[in-house]
């Protein structure tokens, strides 16, 4: 059976409609995941829905999505400029733990260290 990608996706505004979308379908659309970060990528321009994809992906699978996890982080770190919703990736991502480690993580990750950086420019 072929995927191809949905083409009322096509039509989607703000990100929205790809996140329901692969959270409606995560059992069958890895094989399109690509073409669906690319396509929220290109559409959410606040940050919010791919800010809410990493989340899922990464309570569902973090190491199957780690790929597709770190390039919507990347692009919510760029998105976001007002920080209304990066920070909630610190949790989600690296764990409750994560002050515990910070020093570690700026290290060892890109993306945690770029928000990080974002969200407590003089540290804690």
């Amino acid at each position: 059976m072929e995927l191809k990608f949905p083409r009322e996706l096509l039509d989607d505004a703000d990100g929205l409609l790809t996140y329901e979308y692969i959270a409606n379908h995560i059992a069958t659309c890895a094989p399109l995941m690509n073409d669906l970060v690319d396509n929220m990528i290109s559409v959410d321009k606040s940050g919010q829905f791919l800010v809410s994809a990493a989340r899922y992906l990464c309570a569902i699978d973090r190491h199957a999505y780690d790929t597709h996890v770190s390039r919507l982080i990347a692009a919510a770190i760029e998105r976001d400029r007002e920080r209304k919703y990066i920070g909630d990736l610190l949790p989600s991502v690296w764990g409750e733990d994560y002050a515990s480690k910070v020093e570690e993580l700026k290290q060892s990750d890109n993306n945690f260290r770029r928000i990080y950086k974002r969200l407590f420019p003089t540290g804690i």
